[in-house]
């Protein structure tokens, strides 16, 4: 919790642990914290550096803490100072740079990321700076990053920047593809799906994309595309591919829709009316969503009857109209 201050686990442990005695001997430290005397001892000299515990004139080995009000207070005033000379930094910077645009040699506006370490963690950063919106199209099979196995969405979706997913349908046959599906709904991110995209891409805002540049070779390459006409290609290229999609409905996202007053299908409903119109057979719904597949077939029927088709294109059409799915 205190990482943010700049305190690792093994330091914050043994503030604690020092807070919760109030004065304690090296050694009995050690034994409390479950760790050698050399490295507690190196820990009591990191918080004395830090101002949160000094040698106490009781006696050689014994420590005091600091009170955490005043020590940590301190050390929280200096990290929003820190902070806020960074942002000022990072401000001035943005100002050159846009002051620079017009003289940015057309090389600067793309940028070349080699290797799967570099193009995650590039993928990672393109997210992390967003301020209002990410889109991404998503492909069964990628090469350096799944876009489904993203630790930074949480956090980003957190801070309320909006989510546009597109996936093809290969995802929705993976083994933990619904599980991250149903988890990226239930953040209130917007997923849609296709039989196939045409490559995996995302965007940070309108100013910063990122689609593969290669797979062959030794390493994988990406490329990092700036605010530009190709990056509005991308854009535009996104928005094509997403009016064509189809919304997908799972878990959370699949709540009851009974606004008129008549019978509704349940979240279960739902969710298999959303698969099968992705395109999926009844054996892989049943499959995804661990039903059996006559228990699918007969809630599609159940389906049927309740809106009075005949026809699992009927069944589409007013699935539609009643808003149980939409374009």
């Amino acid at each position: 919790m205190l990482g943010a201050i700049g305190l690792d686990e093994p330091h914050e442990a043994a503030y604690r642990a020092l807070v919760a005695e109030g004065a304690a001997e090296l050694g009995a430290l050690a034994r409390r914290l479950g760790r050698g005397e050399g490295e507690t001892r190196a820990a009591l000299h990191a918080l004395e550096l830090h101002g949160l515990a000094a040698r106490s004139s009781a006696g050689p080995g014994r420590w005091v803490a600091a009170p955490p009000g005043v020590a940590l207070g301190a050390l929280l005033t200096q990290r929003r100072h820190e902070l806020d000379q960074a942002e000022l930094a990072a401000a001035l910077l943005a100002e050159e740079y846009r002051a620079g645009g017009e003289r940015t040699p057309a090389h600067d506006l793309l940028e070349v990321v080699t290797g799967t370490t570099a193009i995650s963690q590039r993928f990672i950063q393109l997210q992390l700076g967003a301020k209002e919106s990410v889109r991404a199209l998503v492909t069964g099979a990628p090469v350096a990053v799944s876009g489904m196995e993203n630790d930074a969405e949480e956090e980003v979706v957190g801070r309320g920047v909006a989510y546009r997913v597109v996936i093809e349908r290969e995802v929705l046959h993976q083994p933990s593809g619904l599980v991250e599906l149903s988890a990226a709904l239930g953040r209130e991110e917007r997923v849609r799906v296709v039989d196939e995209v045409p490559t995996k891409l995302v965007l940070a805002d309108d100013t910063l994309a990122m689609v593969p540049l290669t797979s062959r070779g030794p390493e994988p390459a990406a490329l990092v595309v700036h605010a530009s006409g190709l990056l509005d290609a991308l854009s535009g290229l996104f928005e094509s591919v997403w009016r064509e999609a189809l919304p997908l409905r799972l878990g959370a996202s699949a709540g009851e829709f009974d606004e008129g007053g008549e019978p509704a299908p349940d979240r279960t409903d739902l969710e298999v009316l959303s698969l099968l119109l992705a395109g999926m057979t009844d054996a892989s719904v049943a499959k995804q969503l661990d039903l059996g597949l006559r228990t699918v077939q007969r809630r599609v029927k159940g389906l049927m009857e309740l809106t009075g088709s005949t026809t699992r294109l009927q069944l589409g059409w007013h699935a539609y109209e009643r808003g149980w799915v939409a374009r």
